[in-house]
């Protein structure tokens, strides 16, 4: 699909502070729950978020985990009345730290979702390769999507986020179909295990935000879980990456940022890619492999001098001198 492909063509293009059906992307600069309360009934097609984890980032206040889901039942139970009857949530999280004990956010979360009547339809892993290390414990490389709809009508497009065959010359090899190509020429489905790398300091997305997600994670939602023209919205919008997402797939896009520098980023990033200019990773970039890059830095410094010290003893025999 096109990067600019648009539905609102003819409209001059402009990122609003305040949510109306007609804008384009709404950006609120305060707290989630003021933005919701303007939000009609059943508007929204797709709420994806990715919310703070209570573990003490600037821009969080640390809470006791019971008042902290208390908080988050709040913006969920309104995210869900402003949501379609064919619409989706998509909440992403890691894990709740206490005194180096974990809780899975999504799993205590989980209640809330289900007890305001939504279904789950998948609890997606997204894995990643970079993060902190930990000493106590085996570093987190991964946070997980838990994906809910308000009924079971609900919109699933899967053609647009297939990904390449891992056989795509294999046949069917008996049977009724035998010689016929067995998969899909427009690819797989891509599964509830999704390897996309995380925005770290050398990632083209970066800003100054500790917890920012990649575009290309949203876009997947998007493309998805709603159609041309559909509202998405962010209820802790960070640096904007949902709106970017959907307003480059021709959706409507809307979300709060409490947190003043990052809504201004928000809007910076927002109209950078209005004008095209914003660089992001593209969703079809395969992940790095230094192996097949041929890396130097694969090989470790103390394994290259060894290799040099070999090749010099092996010389030696060769004379008293060497080889000389």
């Amino acid at each position: 699909m096109a990067r600019n492909d648009q539905t609102l063509i003819g409209k001059p293009r402009r990122i609003s502070s305040k949510f109306a059906l007609s804008e384009e992307a709404v950006v609120y600069s305060g707290d989630c729950m003021d933005l919701l309360s303007k939000i009609p009934d059943g508007t929204l097609q797709l709420v994806v978020t990715s919310p703070p984890y209570n573990i003490g980032k600037e821009y969080e206040k640390r809470l006791h985990l019971d008042s902290y889901l208390a908080q988050q039942e709040r913006v969920i139970a309104e995210c869900v009345r402003a949501l379609s009857p064919k619409g989706s949530i998509c909440w992403q999280v890691g894990n709740y730290v206490e005194r180096g004990a974990i809780v899975p956010l999504d799993t205590v979360l989980f209640p809330l979702f289900s007890g305001l009547g939504l279904k789950m339809r998948n609890r997606i892993i997204w894995h990643f390769e970079h993060g902190l290390h930990c000493n106590r414990r085996f570093s987190g490389r991964y946070e997980t999507i838990i994906w809910f709809t308000k009924t079971d009508d609900y919109v699933f497009n899967l053609d647009p986020v297939r990904v390449p065959q891992k056989y795509p010359g294999k046949k069917y090899f008996k049977g009724p179909k035998a010689g016929q190509y067995s998969c899909n020429p427009l690819g797989k489905n891509p599964g509830d295990l999704w390897v996309i790398p995380n925005v770290k300091n050398n990632h083209v997305e970066k800003t100054g935000h500790p917890c920012q997600f990649p575009v290309e994670l949203v876009e997947r939602f998007v493309l998805s879980l709603t159609n041309q023209g559909d509202w998405v919205f962010d209820p802790f919008l960070g640096t904007g990456t949902s709106v970017i997402a959907a307003i480059r797939h021709g959706r409507r896009g809307g979300g709060a940022e409490i947190f003043p520098e990052y809504a201004r980023l928000a809007r910076e990033r927002v109209r950078q890619e209005m004008e095209g200019t914003l660089q992001t990773r593209p969703m079809d970039r395969p992940v790095y492999d230094p192996a097949a890059a041929g890396n130097s830095l694969r090989l470790a410094p103390w394994e290259r001098d060894a290799g040099q010290m070999t090749l010099l003893e092996e010389e030696l025999p060769y004379g008293k001198g060497g080889n000389k």
